[in-house]
């Protein structure tokens, strides 16, 4: 039997009512439009299981082979196919599944049964996977489960807020609580100290990690879940939103084979994320790259990470120590907490390796102010720091509701705003979840050691000096940046106020 194959084609799926797709895809057969004509897709590999399955269900579609990599585009669309609709399903019952599941749980629990160990608590499995599916199609980064006197709640954290998702009966809470805790590995009876684990949950064909963590609280425990990235979402320096000039400026400095470059900014302001996107931009198979982090929050390619643990002494600066010993070209330490950690990583940069981690500052030019009080000399400083980025996180109005708004005379004068922009402010439509606000962007400010900074800091000048002195040069600051965003229409009054554009 000779097959007509194609290849390299890119083709959508069909669904026809009266085919069961997912049975079909069971035994590897695909349907698609081929031009006007409906045709069945098999692949070399799956040949005979699908040809039977073909003649079982006797339709008489025209078969196509396709070459594996046209077969495997088209297989996933299915599988995005199948799953998303399983979880329409389950959004669709998940309203009425909570008054059902309520209604039922209460029933249960009447009845004292363990719920855990029996059949019948699909409801808490469901509800539970119905809120990582919802926290995914909603970009959040934390889910957040608390209980108060009366009643248990949802949040979840988008770009940077929480927003509440739904309220829970407290007895359902706990239910919740305990699935969370048998799929981490953590123990059920436990209740008084707080525990940290790990899991991982599919969806849509896709793994995710999961950090959770529980906390004991007065009216019972609170869960916090951080569902972590992999490694094909780490954006790059151009994704994060930095300008053009800064990121050409980044990449100057990332091609150093030596010294310490510093990203700060306060908790939450996406420091990792960047120094992950420098990690995945350098990283090449003829270089060894090692970082020490707590905790690891991208599972990175080619990249060797380190998890600290206090627990057995491997702490940041132990970490690093050890690293010294395999031979790296990069190492990134995910922060420097102490004197012992600033002094290690400093004679790391010292003796030929690049160098990249993180301090809490709020500016760029006061973390030499920062090392100096950790006990590192200045002479070392200006030798061996090459540069430093100070980020915040702006959030992005929303596209489909943003509107335009009148900012008092006194506030554009005092921020030297231009007085003929048009300026926007937040609204919420259903597109953003009535925020107001979809996406974040990355601002930051880069402060680079050159030659002046360096005898600036001979001379003895403090960072608040060297800062206006840069600042007349040209340096771009942060409230800057916020400003051309507030001036393009990109962000509001409200959040550049919010990120820092008074800090100047």
């Amino acid at each position: 039997m000779h097959l007509p194959v194609l290849e390299h084609v890119n083709l959508e799926p069909l669904i026809e009512d009266d085919i069961d797709f997912r049975q079909a895809l069971k035994h590897g057969l695909l349907f698609a439009k081929i031009g006007r004509e409906k045709a069945a897709i098999v692949s070399k590999e799956n040949l005979a299981s699908a040809l039977n399955h073909k003649a079982r269900i006797g339709n008489d579609y025209k078969i196509y082979m396709l070459d594996d990599e046209s077969y495997e585009r088209l297989r996933n669309k299915f599988l995005e196919i199948q799953t998303s609709s399983e979880f329409e399903q389950m959004q669709s019952d998940a309203s009425e599944e909570l008054i059902e599941a309520e209604s039922e749980l209460l029933e249960f629990i009447q009845n004292s049964q363990n719920l855990l160990s029996s059949e019948e608590s699909a409801p808490i499995i469901k509800l539970v996977n119905s809120l990582f599916f919802q926290a995914i199609k909603k970009g959040a980064s934390d889910i957040h489960i608390e209980i108060h006197e009366r009643k248990g709640e949802v949040r979840f954290r988008v770009d940077g807020a929480l927003k509440k998702h739904l309220d829970l009966d407290k007895s359902v809470v706990n239910l919740v609580i305990n699935r969370i805790k048998v799929i981490s590995n953590l123990d059920i009876s436990e209740k008084r100290i707080p525990q940290d684990g790990r899991t991982q949950v599919s969806i849509s064909g896709k793994t995710l990690d999961v950090r959770v963590s529980v906390l004991p609280t007065y009216y019972g425990e609170r869960v916090v879940m951080r569902i972590l990235m992999q490694s094909e979402s780490i954006p790059t320096l151009e994704e994060l939103g930095f300008a053009k000039d800064t990121t050409d400026a980044f990449y100057k400095l990332l091609n150093h084979s030596h010294g310490m470059i510093l990203v700060t900014g306060p908790t939450g302001s996406g420091k990792s994320t960047t120094l992950h996107s420098f990690l995945q931009h350098i990283a090449s198979p003829d270089k060894n790259i090692i970082t020490v982090e707590d905790p690891v929050e991208y599972n990175a390619d080619h990249v060797n990470q380190i998890q600290v643990n206090d627990k057995v002494g491997l702490t940041f600066a132990a970490g690093l120590r050890s690293i010294l010993r395999q031979d790296p070209d990069v190492i990134m330490v995910g922060e420097i907490r102490d004197k012992e950690t600033a002094q290690i990583a400093l004679q790391a940069a010292l003796t030929g390796h690049l160098l990249l981690s993180t301090l809490h500052t709020n500016d760029a030019t006061s973390s030499l102010t920062r090392l100096m009080d950790m006990g590192i000399e200045d002479y070392l400083l200006s030798s061996t720091l090459i540069g430093v980025l100070a980020q915040r996180l702006a959030r992005k109005l929303c596209e489909h509701c943003k509107m335009p708004t009148m900012l008092p005379q006194n506030i554009i004068e005092e921020l030297k705003l231009d007085k003929n922009a048009t300026y926007y402010k937040a609204t919420g439509c259903r597109k953003c979840d009535f925020i107001g606000y979809s996406g974040r962007q990355a601002v930051g400010e880069l402060f680079i050691m050159n030659d002046e900074v360096k005898e600036m800091m001979k001379k003895g000048l403090n960072d608040h000096e060297i800062r206006e002195i840069m600042k007349q040069q040209g340096m771009k600051t942060i409230a800057d940046k916020l400003r051309e965003m507030m001036e393009n229409g990109t962000t509001s009054y409200e959040e550049a106020l919010r990120v820092g554009i008074m800090d100047g």
